[in-house]
């Protein structure tokens, strides 16, 4: 009885196992994965760190081959309304179609394509091919038969000695076809289909890289130099993309902060100069005013229709084969559903992720917000914040909404959670307005009232003397010396010639006025760091290196007094020690006194406002700069040019006492490791 019961156990093993291997066998041209995602989701903030989120999208699908047709080093691909897959099969020379399941629908150019490099389909489903070995975009109707060829235009803008080779196309609905021709580097080929191919020009070109030091080498340098230098021209458009609105997107490698444009019908690009994908490869809209950009190495980028960052998410294959990673990415796609397909090219295989809910809710947003429903965008990103309150373009984004139904208290809020500076600005503008409307008059008749306050105390001061005793307690108080030679500091900074004069020889230096400006200016410019308005702030809110910051202005007085004495000493300067600390501590008096009105102006200006801020900056840093320079010449009794000469020994000095201090702060670093390493190490050993 017991061997029968093990007999019967071992056939169903043996069956389950038979049955898992037929679904494995059956499902090898296509795989359905629900796990943890093999690589995290990154946003950036407002201060522009990228900090991980939420998993956007999860790659659940792999697809291998349609049908048991295999892909060959394929180089793009199409997804249609309908869920039909458009593949460039450039080792097989052909187009394949298929589905989301593996099923193989058709062929389309076999034995007519050498090359096919990129694909585009249009809604009547006419399928354009871009064939690079055969220098020729062909045209084929849905059934697969050829309409059109169009090879190099016979245009002399095109120009004569430039070959047709096309890598990439797509097409609007008016039938301009947009072609990325193979180092072509005056831009996109724009051609018509009437009268079998009109060239219509190059169209979003790209502009050569500027240097300033190459524009002073081209310029002094002979003809014959010139020609043996690298030229400097445009780079080509690795890859294009079409909107439902018949706007074009491209992406090219190596153009800095340009890679990805959003171009408008003249061919000027609508996104800012921002940091997009490194290496990009490929681009497609979404269906939400968003635009997918992918890396070649696998990183898959999502932005909204401003160029901002919404999502990275994706990476290189690390070994390990996982399903969304990958090795050399060529193509990118999205369908209705929001489902993305990326083509890798080197495993001739096709990724496909799916949106996650906070994705969806995300997308949703951005939908009703593009389509000015602000009210009902704010639902689906209250659900996204909590899930995420962090993220901070959804705080953004609640941000604005509330800015458009005009609830500006609300819209300050969210633009400061999420460090939207622009949001802020139009936001406290708003608030600013309102609140100048309603109290401009009481403000004017505080103003005329103070003026008529000062005007009777004087009145009454010159007829009874009222402020007799307020003088004289000044004047007592004028008497002290430390009180003095801080009296003396605001001399100093208005005549700075006949100031140094005094520190150098009626006894105007010391030790205790400088040193209460240099605790004034410390407390200043940590309160100014911190508390300044928002829009000025450059440290995130909540972290604080007081002692830090404290630390620092010690080390650069002391050092920088050192430094200045130690070179004016060499060169037989006047200057002692403590005059040279209290010149430098003087210089500090224009900081000390406008930084008040900085700090009061940096909370009620706007960012069109802020080059007053810029402005007045300006004039602290050129004020202590003239103050300091002058006082070195002057109390250490220098020409003009021993000044110059002290002035850059002391910065030569300064950067070499920081480097040594750099050093001995890496070795003591490397000594404290050693230390605490040998000091586990007993640790460890005696517990044993």
């Amino acid at each position: 009885m017991q061997s029968m019961k093990n007999n019967r156990k071992t056939v169903l093993k043996f069956t389950a196992i038979f049955l898992f291997a037929m679904v494995l066998i059956s499902g090898v041209g296509r795989m359905r994965v629900y796990a943890d995602t093999p690589y995290k989701t990154y946003t950036i903030d407002g201060y522009g760190s990228i900090n991980e989120t939420m998993s956007a999208y999860l790659p659940v699908e792999t697809i291998t081959k349609f049908g048991d047709e295999a892909l060959s080093g394929p180089n793009d691909l199409c997804v249609t309304n309908d869920g039909e897959i458009y593949v460039a099969d450039t080792g097989n020379g052909r187009v394949i179609v298929g589905d989301i399941d593996g099923r193989l629908i058709k062929i389309i150019g076999k034995g007519t394509l050498a090359a096919p490099m990129g694909v585009f389909v249009t809604k009547n489903k006419h399928i354009y091919v871009a064939d690079r070995d055969a220098e020729a975009v062909f045209e084929f109707d849905p059934s697969g038969e050829v309409l059109n060829k169009y090879t190099k235009p016979d245009n002399p803008l095109y120009g004569k000695s430039l070959s047709f080779q096309p890598i990439k196309i797509v097409v609007n609905d008016a039938g301009v076809m947009y072609i990325v021709c193979q180092s072509n580097t005056n831009g996109i080929v724009e051609i018509s289909p009437t009268d079998g191919g009109t060239f219509l020009g190059y169209f979003g070109t790209n502009f050569a890289s500027s240097d300033i030091m190459i524009i002073i080498q081209r310029a002094i340098m002979t003809d014959a130099q010139r020609a043996k230098m690298v030229s400097n021209i445009p780079s080509t458009p690795d890859n294009l993309a079409i909107d439902n609105k018949g706007l074009i997107y491209t992406v090219t490698r190596g153009d800095k902060t340009r890679t990805l444009k959003h171009l408008n019908i003249a061919g000027t690009n609508l996104f800012g100069d921002l940091d997009y994908a490194d290496i990009p490869a490929a681009v497609t809209a979404g269906n939400h005013d968003n635009v997918y950009v992918v890396d070649q190495r696998g990183y898959i980028y999502e932005y909204n229709n401003e160029g901002e960052l919404l999502y990275v998410f994706g990476g290189p294959d690390d070994g390990t084969q996982r399903v969304g990673l990958s090795t050399i990415i060529t193509a990118i796609a999205a369908d209705n559903s929001d489902r993305i397909y990326t083509l890798d090219s080197d495993k001739a295989q096709i990724q496909v992720y799916h949106s996650t809910e906070f994705t969806d809710l995300l997308h949703e947003a951005l939908y009703l917000y593009s389509k000015g429903r602000y009210t009902e965008s704010k639902e689906p990103l209250v659900k996204v914040l909590q899930m995420n309150s962090m993220f901070d373009y959804a705080n953004m984004a609640m941000g604005r909404a509330y800015f458009q139904e005009e609830n500006y208290e609300m819209a300050l809020y969210y633009a400061r959670l999420a460090k939207d500076y622009e949001g802020y600005s139009d936001a406290y503008w708003e608030i600013r307005n309102l609140w100048l409307k309603k109290n401009l008059v009481t403000a004017l008749l505080i103003i005329v009232l103070i003026y008529v306050a000062v005007k009777v105390i004087k009145h009454l001061d010159r007829k009874k003397h009222i402020l007799d005793r307020p003088r004289a307690l000044i004047a007592k108080i004028k008497e002290n010396r430390v009180m003095s030679n801080l009296g003396y500091s605001k001399y100093f900074m208005r005549h700075p010639i006949d100031g140094s004069y005094g520190i150098a020889r009626e006894g105007r230096a010391s030790w205790i006025a400088p040193t209460i400006l240099l605790v004034i200016f410390m407390a200043e410019y940590v309160i100014n760091k911190y508390l300044c308005g928002f829009l000025q702030k450059t440290v995130r809110e909540g972290r604080y290196e007081i002692f830090s910051d404290i630390g620092l202005v010690l080390v650069v007085a002391v050092g920088l007094t050192m430094c200045n004495y130690l070179i004016c000493t060499i060169n037989e300067g006047e200057g002692t020690v403590k005059k040279i600390y209290t010149y430098f501590c003087y210089c500090l008096l224009p900081y000390i006194l406008l930084t008040p009105v900085k700090f009061v102006l940096s909370h009620v200006l706007t960012t069109n406002e802020q080059f007053l801020i810029s402005m007045l900056d300006m004039l602290i840093l050129g004020w202590i700069v003239v103050l300091g320079v002058l006082a070195i010449k002057e109390v250490n009794n220098f020409k003009p040019s021993e000044t110059a000469k002290v002035i850059a020994l002391t910065v030569f000095t300064i950067l070499i006492v920081a480097l040594l201090i750099f050093i001995i702060y890496v070795l003591w670093a490397q000594v404290f490791q050693f230390i605490s390493a040998i000091f586990g190490e007993v640790v460890y050993r005696l517990g044993y």
